[in-house]
This record gives C-alpha cells, sequence and structure tokens, in this order.
C-alpha cells in the first residue's frame, strides 16, 4: 500500500475489510451484463436495508438507490458505483473467477459495488453527519445509458441531491493514490455504424458493380483526417473503426459493406464537428463511388465535466487526509468514457480516479480478460466516501 493509506482508512473500515472484500469476490463470481443485474441489486439492497437504509429498487430497470436521514442538515449527497459486467471470457484463473462464460467483471465495478456498500455499512453505524445521503447503485454503464435510465426514472426528482460524486479505479495509479482535475474528465463517447450499398459483381468484370470495398477503404483513409485537419492541435478527438466487415467469396464484388465506429472528444464544440464533418466525408465519398452510404450515429455519453467547487473540496480532503503526494493528475491522452457524465450534467459534482496498482499487482488495464480489481483498494475508497460524507453533511 502507498505510504498515506494506512492514515487515510478508517479504522472502523479497515475492520470489516474482509467481510466486504468476500462481497466483492462474489459479486466477480457471478457477473451479469447490463440492465441484467437482478442478482447484484438484490445484494446490494438487501444489505442496505440490513443496515437501516430506505431502499428503492428498479430504478432505471434494476438500479438501487439507499436513502439514509440524519439529523435535519438541509443538504443532502450522491454517491455513485455502478454494477453491471463485461462480455468478457476471464482468463485469470482465480479461485473467485467468473462461473458465467463470457460474462467478467473486467472493469472493477465489482470493486466500486463492494467499497459503496463498505462506506454504507460504516456510516450507517457512525451517523457522524447531518443530512440526507443518497448512496446510487446504477446498472448498465458499459454502454447501455443506464445512468440515462435512472435519470428518465426521476432519480433526481425522488431523491435531490445537491452534489453527486462517483469514481473508477485505474490501473497504473499507486494504490493509495488519487487523481482528479476540474473540468473534462471523461471523454464523450459515440457509436457510427455505415453500411455502404453498391452492385454486387463477378470478381473477374467489376465494371458491371458498384464496389462498397473500394468505398468503404477510401473512408476508412479519409476519417483518419477528421482528427488530424479539421480539430485544433489543442483539442482532443479519437476516430477509430473497430470493425469492416464485407463479402464472403474471392471472386465476388459485395452489395454491402459495414463499418462500425466509435468517436470521442473532450469537448462539446469538437464532438458536434467530429459528427458533422463525419456525415459530410461518407456521404460525398461515396457519392464519390457510385455506392449509397447509411448512417446510423448514436451519441452514448457525453463529455464527463467536474464542476470547481465540488472537485475542490474533494481534492482538498484528499491532500488533509491522506497527503499532497497521494492526489495526481489524470494522466494525459486518456479518452475513455463514462455515462456518469449524464448525471453531471443535471447536478454538480466531481469524478475521481482511485489507485489499482501497478505492474503485476493492478496494473492490469481494464476490459482486459486477465484484469482483476485490487482488494488493498477497497478500503481506501470506501474511507474516502465515508470522509467525504461526514466533511459535505458535516455534523451540528
Amino acid at each position: 500500500m502507498a505510504h498515506a493509506s494506512s492514515r487515510f482508512i478508517l479504522p472502523e473500515i479497515l475492520q470489516h475489510k474482509d467481510a466486504f472484500i468476500d462481497i466483492r469476490r462474489q459479486i466477480h463470481a457471478h457477473p451479469e451484463l447490463g440492465f441484467e443485474e437482478q442478482r447484484t441489486s438484490e445484494l446490494v439492497a438487501a444489505r442496505l436495508r440490513e443496515w437501516g437504509y430506505q431502499v428503492t429498487s428498479g430504478i432505471g430497470k434494476t438500479g438501487v438507490v439507499g436513502q439514509l436521514r440524519v439529523g435535519d442538515g438541509p443538504r443532502s449527497l450522491g454517491i455513485r458505483a455502478d454494477m453491471d459486467a463485461l462480455p468478457i471470457q476471464e482468463a485469470t484463473g482465480l479461485s473467485y473467477a467468473s462461473l458465467h462464460a463470457g460474462k467478467m467483471h473486467a472493469c472493477g465495478h465489482d470493486g466500486h459495488t463492494a467499497i459503496l456498500l463498505a462506506a454504507a455499512h460504516y456510516l450507517a453505524r457512525s451517523r457522524k453527519f447531518n443530512g440526507t445521503l443518497n448512496l446510487i447503485f446504477q446498472p448498465a454503464e458499459e454502454g447501455l445509458g443506464g445512468a440515462l435510465g435512472m435519470l428518465e426514472d426521476g432519480l433526481f426528482q425522488r431523491f435531490p441531491c445537491d452534489a453527486i460524486f462517483a469514481l473508477h479505479n485505474a490501473p497504473g495509479l499507486p494504490v493509495g493514490c488519487f487523481a482528479l482535475k476540474e473540468g473534462p474528465m471523461a471523454a464523450s463517447s459515440d457509436s457510427v455504424d455505415i453500411r455502404l450499398s453498391g452492385k454486387g459483381a463477378h470478381g473477374a468484370m467489376p465494371h458491371f458493380g458498384r464496389d462498397p470495398i473500394i468505398a468503404a477503404a477510401a473512408i476508412a483513409m479519409a476519417l483518419q483526417t477528421l482528427v488530424s485537419r479539421d480539430i485544433p492541435a489543442s483539442e482532443a478527438g479519437v476516430v477509430s473503426i473497430g470493425a469492416l466487415h464485407a463479402g464472403h467469396a474471392h471472386n465476388v464484388i459485395p452489395e454491402h459493406a459495414d463499418l462500425k465506429l466509435s468517436v470521442r472528444a473532450l469537448s462539446h464544440d469538437t464532438r458536434h464537428i467530429l459528427q458533422q464533418r463525419l456525415h459530410e466525408l461518407v456521404q460525398l465519398q461515396a457519392q464519390s463511388l457510385g455506392v449509397r452510404a447509411d448512417i446510423d450515429y448514436r451519441r452514448i455519453s457525453p463529455v464527463l465535466v467536474n464542476t470547481p467547487r465540488e472537485t475542490g473540496m474533494l481534492a482538498d480532503l484528499i491532500r488533509e487526509q491522506a497527503g499532497a503526494a497521494s492526489l495526481h493528475q489524470p494522466p494525459q491522452g486518456m479518452m475513455g468514457s463514462e455515462d456518469f457524465a449524464w448525471m453531471l450534467e443535471k447536478a454538480p459534482g466531481c469524478y475521481v480516479l482511485l489507485g489499482n496498482g501497478v505492474d503485476s499487482r493492478g496494473g492490469c488495464m481494464v476490459h482486459n480478460p486477465g484484469y482483476d480489481f485490487n482488494d488493498e483498494a477497497l478500503p481506501i475508497g470506501a474511507s474516502l466516501w465515508a470522509r467525504l460524507t461526514e466533511s459535505y453533511l458535516r455534523a451540528g
């Protein structure tokens, strides 16, 4: 553990560490994909009820909110954890590895859920705050719009929050360290499906057809100019082609070619420019090569923007309680997305990275068959949420 961890972890949370590691590993062994988190949400709801929270299930299909009011303080705080797994075949060989083929907690949401449960347990027992605490357990973070689903179910109308917070584990960042910054913290994420429709022909007589593969190849290359030529060098953007499918035979020009893209940006303006220019480029390239282009452009999550006041408060808390050396800037060039951004469009707050470890001790990147959440980070994350609650909802 990093040097600051021992004094940052609350003794009461450390005392129950093993019990919540066991819960984390139970969740890890039974991963559930987005909007399928029945077992996980039932486990969460049962524990929260046991500890005295008012529990509401079924928000955004499988989301859970646990509310605890202490005293008569007017302020309300929201803390969110995500619960879903990924469609990945686990390859860790761990004793608590996934029991379900093709499903895995490869992003650490099992750890995020256990962290918030550990904090919930401590706060229900200590009650060293004055106000309303809303613990938000969100489904379907992995590109399926779970945050938006909870909002559409009236999350903040039913459970108003003056501020909201969330964390994500960060492989490569030492255990006991945190990373955050004001402003854009995670990129927007858009998914694009492009179908190019031409005219099939014999491979020996291509002049009788309209080749969608040539158009797909031209478009694939031209798309790489969007960031380099349409976006200022000071701005960040990504256009990645994840799939290109066309044809089945050596000597047949197919009628269709399909491309799947991921588009990301760190500002609303850059996101708009990329969407507009992508449509123009694809349509004109297709037209020039005699094929038709149909574009399905889906906005998955917006840019995640940490608000100044809440980010400054959380940074000050970390510096005061864990030491200045524990606070880092997020790594450059990280363009991951996070649908907590939808919640931050509705309420002020902050998203923070929690060190998961380096090299062989927690350094394996997320969305990898060999990844595992580092249990040494669990009491640190739980102590962060406990200390934040006691600071934001200050007693007296």
